[in-house]
């Protein structure tokens, strides 16, 4: 079976948003009662996603949370996951952790298909013996970026990029492996925490004069404590196994976005010009375009997602409070 035929195969189980009935809810989330209270590991914990879901975890002290970066749990040990899991009696995991260095992953495949595509499968393999449930975030790189809209779930996936395809498999894996499977598809992704574009195009448009951004390639900005939120909604309202997308809503360029980040931050002195994809190469094809349909996750878990400028207001805010970060 190739990837193709096996990704219809896999988004044919499930329902679209506009198919989910009112009188669906109920049967799809399941009676959620031994969900209440939970053992849930959180892997990738350093990372920006992961060190909002931490900040979220006090707001939801009913659960019981592990969190484990490489030191704590290293992913690429089926065994240690087995006896991780095992030993602390876990129900769900939320797999934050990923090789997400895109133009190194051109020419490190080995260790990029090792964290995205096997280790997820150890982790989806070792809930599923004690019957929980896990979700695989994922990435809008599963798409070629040729699209002339929004990009839905069931649309067939055509990575263009190692990392890309990478993390395709890590979809198709988690779903064979784990039953209760929700895959979260993000793109953009920023937060105060750890190394993003929005603290770099901060960064340099304080020390440079003069940036170049690139305009050609459109997409949504996510706010990782909106995706950490959305997370949590999930987890406590319950599982419903599928395909989802998630972003800020809203869409613009590169280009676009680097502009607000000045103008918020309230940088005035560098000059910021646009460029096409062709003057900037990297190793790694970007998807031209790679907006993101966000309804079924919406309608499934009944959320209401910020516009990607009200979200970047509040990080940058709080950036320039939290400074140490």
């Amino acid at each position: 079976m190739d990837k193709k035929t096996q990704w219809k195969k896999l988004s044919g189980q499930h329902k679209t948003s506009v198919e989910i009935k009112k009188h669906q809810w109920k049967e799809l989330i399941g009676n959620n009662k031994k969900d209440k209270t939970m053992n849930i590991l959180i892997t990738g914990c350093n990372g920006q996603l992961g060190n909002e879901m931490q900040l979220l975890e006090k707001e939801n002290p009913q659960h019981t949370y592990f969190n484990t970066d490489v030191a704590e749990l290293d992913i690429t040990d089926q065994q240690a996951i087995e006896d991780f899991v095992e030993k602390n009696a876990i129900d769900g995991i939320v797999n934050c952790a990923a090789y997400t260095a895109v133009d190194k992953a051109e020419t490190n495949k080995e260790l990029c298909t090792s964290l995205n595509t096997v280790a997820p499968a150890y982790l989806a393999a070792a809930v599923e013996k004690r019957g929980g449930w896990m979700i695989q975030i994922s990435t809008d790189y599963v798409f070629n970026g040729k699209s002339y809209r929004p990009y839905r779930e069931d649309d067939t996936p055509s990575p263009d990029s190692v990392y890309g395809s990478t993390k395709l498999a890590g979809e198709l894996g988690v779903s064979k492996f784990c039953k209760r499977t929700m895959i979260i598809r993000t793109a953009w992704l920023y937060s105060t925490f750890g190394n993003n574009f929005v603290k770099t195009m901060i960064r340099l448009g304080k020390e440079k004069e003069e940036l170049g951004v690139i305009f050609d390639q459109i997409g949504t900005p996510t706010y990782a404590a909106d995706l950490a939120s959305a997370i949590m909604t999930a987890i406590n309202k319950g599982i419903v196994p599928g395909v989802y997308h998630f972003s800020n809503e809203g869409v613009i360029s590169w280009y676009d976005f680097t502009k607000a980040i000045h103008r918020i931050a309230g940088i005035t002195s560098c000059h910021v010009r646009p460029l096409h994809t062709a003057e900037y190469p990297t190793p790694a094809n970007r998807p031209a375009y790679s907006v993101l349909d966000k309804t079924k996750i919406k309608q499934t878990y009944g959320i209401e997602i910020p516009y990607w400028e009200e979200s970047l207001e509040k990080c940058i805010k709080k950036l320039s409070t939290d400074s140490h970060r």
